[in-house]
């Protein structure tokens, strides 16, 4: 898994951890406290991409490590799609959704980079 010694030292992971503490945050504003659904979506979302990239650095090897990446970026993007329905049923403004939009979306570009640099690590020690 390359030169990590843990997952606390992963870029995107920390990342993420700031990603569901600011998806934390903002839910306990607004039209969030009585939207219950929408709310624990977004928020189980966010915590999915903190979560799995730990749980997948902790398996066995880089391909199970990529497989959780894979499920962490795809969070990731849930989280950008639900921000968009947040800001348009008005629960966030522009700057609340452009803040959290762009967290999202480098935590997902960093997973991404992370996920091509364990299959060219893997194919070269193939």
């Amino acid at each position: 898994m390359g030169s990590f010694k843990s997952f606390e030292e992963i870029g995107a992971w920390q990342d993420a951890r700031l990603l569901s503490k600011q998806v934390y945050q903002i839910t306990l504003q607004g039209g969030w406290a009585r939207d219950f659904s929408f709310r624990d979506q977004i928020r189980r979302a966010a915590i999915s991409v903190v979560s799995n990239i730990a749980e997948g650095f902790d398996r066995d090897g880089n391909v199970e490590f990529r497989r959780f990446l894979t499920i962490a970026k795809g969070s990731a993007g849930e989280v950008k799609a639900q921000l968009y329905v947040a800001l348009d049923i008005g629960y966030i403004d522009d700057t609340v959704f452009k803040e959290t939009y762009e967290l999202a979306d480098k935590t997902s570009r960093m997973i991404g980079g992370l996920i091509k640099y364990l299959q060219a690590y893997t194919a070269k020690n193939a």
